[in-house]
């Protein structure tokens, strides 16, 4: 087991106060760029290609281009997150919508598959699921998200509609966490170390065990990436009595990380066309509980994205129970046995 032997520091350890006086993270589309994904929505439309044809080579944005770069650099390299602005869906369907995300998200990465059902497009709405049923992920309810990690190298989010209330995004670095725990105790801080048993939630490949055991700080070829999901760790303690039980000392590693993230995060609104990218390595993100709109077309729906960038960091070997293949660019994402990769317009 490696560990970092100081701060890892540098612009990705970041605290929401300092963020939330600033907003150099916050990337309005120009007019120009706008009318460059309107051409490739419709270049796209008229060479009737599918959603699954979709490439920064296919999505041509001349002038945008240059500026998805840098802004993949910093996701990649350095702050970890940005925000872009000015993307108009209420005077566009769906389907069009949905074209432009994946067309700018193919910049970013390739797509992957967000649960066992394939689906490369996802939607994050309150489908009125019960969280208590194990196969229920907490993205499909109106639940609050504590702070966690997804599967794949960057996350996106795509507003088409808020909630009547709440539902706010809230991110944080899981770097400057970590420096912070260091600080403070080394025996907390070493033990999220320790690979911990989490839950897949139904979705096992071929093979797996119904968890996979995964330090939540990993410290690999002079990086830090963490993976964590602190409610299903604490359920596979109470799912599966044949997982290792977690001492004393790594449930209050885990609840001062939880603190933490709380206290040093930055909440954002989302604003319907804003989309919303992390560096899933270097951010932890959650959300609010919500109150929904009682009609269905105007609830909250967001499409999101699970994307991986052939430029990415390397990951440690332990990272293949979860990810696959961890070759940058081809891994990440949840494919089990039956699954059969889908882009999909409707939440399901």
């Amino acid at each position: 087991m490696e560990l970092a032997t100081g701060p890892v520091g540098g612009d990705a350890a970041w605290v929401g106060a300092e963020m939330a006086r600033h907003h150099d993270w916050l990337e309005v589309l120009t007019r120009t760029e706008l009318a460059e994904i309107d051409a490739a929505i419709a270049e796209h439309k008229h060479a009737r290609r599918a959603m699954g044809d979709i490439t920064a080579a296919t999505f041509r944005l001349p002038t945008l281009d240059a500026r998805l770069r840098r802004i993949s650099d910093d996701l990649l390299n350095g702050r970890g997150f940005v925000l872009l602005r000015g993307f108009d869906v209420a005077g566009r369907s769906v389907e069009d919508s949905a074209i432009a995300y994946l067309g700018l998200g193919a910049h970013f990465g390739g797509f992957r598959s967000q649960n066992a059902r394939g689906h490369l497009l996802g939607h994050v709405t309150d489908l009125g699921l019960d969280i208590a049923n194990p196969k229920v992920r907490y993205y499909q309810t109106n639940r609050e998200l504590e702070f966690h990690t997804d599967s794949c190298d960057i996350v996106g989010l795509l507003c088409l509609r808020g909630a009547k209330s709440g539902g706010g995004s809230r991110i944080a670095s899981s770097v400057a966490i970590h420096d912070r725990m260091m600080a403070e105790s080394t025996e907390l801080w070493h033990a999220l170390h320790n690979p911990m048993p989490t839950d897949r939630r139904g979705e096992i490949p071929p093979g797996m065990l119904p968890w996979f055991e995964i330090p939540v700080f990993n410290w690999f070829e002079g990086q830090l990436s963490t993976i964590y999901s602190g409610q299903y760790i604490r359920s596979a303690q109470v799912n599966f009595p044949e997982a290792r039980r977690l001492s004393p000392v790594e449930i209050a590693a885990l609840d001062r990380l939880d603190r933490l993230a709380e206290e040093m995060s930055l909440e954002m609104a989302f604003r319907p066309g804003d989309m919303q990218f992390i560096h899933n390595h270097q951010i932890l993100h959650s959300r609010t509980d919500f109150e929904d709109f009682p009609e269905l077309d105007r609830r909250r729906h967001l499409m999101r994205l699970w994307l991986s960038p052939p430029g990415a960091r390397l990951l440690p070997p332990v990272y293949a129970q979860r990810y696959g293949d961890i070759t940058p660019g081809n891994r990440g994402g949840i494919v089990v046995r039956d699954t059969v990769l889908t882009f999909t317009l409707e939440p399901a």
